[in-house]
């Protein structure tokens, strides 16, 4: 069976430990839909990606993306990773300090700044859609966190190529102290179709973060997200569309993962056209090959 180059990263991090895990396996060309998915599940990672030859003329390569239990069309941890991989190896170039990625949702462009151990990357998620705005006291919200003080906005359901719900906390240190009720996720995120509740608060004082996020997923599993672009880049729409993003012109820092043993930083950017960029730094752990039968 042929060897395929197999990699293991950390995303949204500069030192191994601090992000979110992903494996990369190069030259995937003629694996099976099936075969995706067994090795998928037997990395146990929150998602391992395939990189593909393009079939589309404008991309620089083609990645899909699943988790242990099934394909998803999009994740900003795994998108972040994936290229960062394909620079480290030589595989692709940006042009005018953009690459861009086939995936199952379609082309999206990776901006590109820095080399080596400084870069950074970032993509420019799917549109966000605003499907719903809850009030605080709505009872399908107040079980899953326990009923914590809210902050300035509104609770909602937002779909930005994975749908959650945004619940704003009081503060960073009642966030911090959260024990979620996974049943109540769980039965949330199945009755709304979405991947669960995805909290925030404002960063305290004299932080190299603007805001905390933490994102607990309740369907298909239920565990609490290191560090999710998607989550992350639905938020900051849902900030931008109220007026409320943090940071300065429309860039800001997230923290996530620290209730979980990780210490992730997230770039976020508004662009001038409203479009939302989900990035980061990665390092790479593990390189190797896997042999793995079709």
């Amino acid at each position: 069976m042929p060897l395929r180059p197999y990699l293991q990263l950390d995303v949204f991090a500069d030192r191994p430990g601090n992000g979110n895990p992903l494996a990369v396996v190069l030259e995937a060309d003629g694996l099976s839909d099936a075969a995706m998915q067994a090795i998928a599940t037997w990395t146990r990672l929150p998602e391992t990606t395939f990189v593909l030859a393009p079939t589309a003329p404008a991309a620089s390569y083609r990645v899909r993306m699943f988790s242990p239990r099934r394909e998803v069309p999009f994740a900003g941890h795994p998108s972040v990773g994936t290229a960062h991989v394909l620079l480290e190896r030589g595989r692709v170039a940006p042009v005018d300090g953009l690459l861009h990625q086939q995936c199952e949702v379609g082309v999206l462009p990776l901006s590109v700044e820095g080399a080596g151990r400084a870069r950074t990357i970032a993509v420019r998620t799917p549109k966000a859609r605003v499907l719903e705005i809850a009030t605080p006291d709505d009872p399908r919200l107040a079980r899953p966190l326990g009923a914590l003080p809210p902050g300035a906005l509104p609770p909602a359901l937002v779909d930005g190529g994975r749908r959650w719900w945004l619940v704003e906390v009081v503060d960073e240190a009642t966030l911090r102290a959260v024990t979620p009720d996974w049943e109540a996720i769980a039965t949330l995120a199945e009755a709304t179709g979405s991947m669960g509740v995805c909290a925030f608060a404002r960063s305290s004082p004299g932080q190299d973060h603007d805001l905390v996020v933490r994102a607990f997923v309740g369907a298909p599993a239920r565990f609490e997200d290191a560090a999710s672009g998607a989550a992350n880049a639905t938020l900051a729409a849902w900030l931008d569309h109220n007026g409320a993003v943090p940071g300065v012109g429309g860039s800001y820092r997230v923290s996530q993962g620290r209730e979980v043993g990780f210490d992730a930083r997230l770039h976020m950017r508004i662009d001038a056209d409203g479009e939302v960029w989900s990035g980061g730094h990665a390092c790479t752990v593990v390189e190797g090959c896997i042999a793995w039968p079709d």
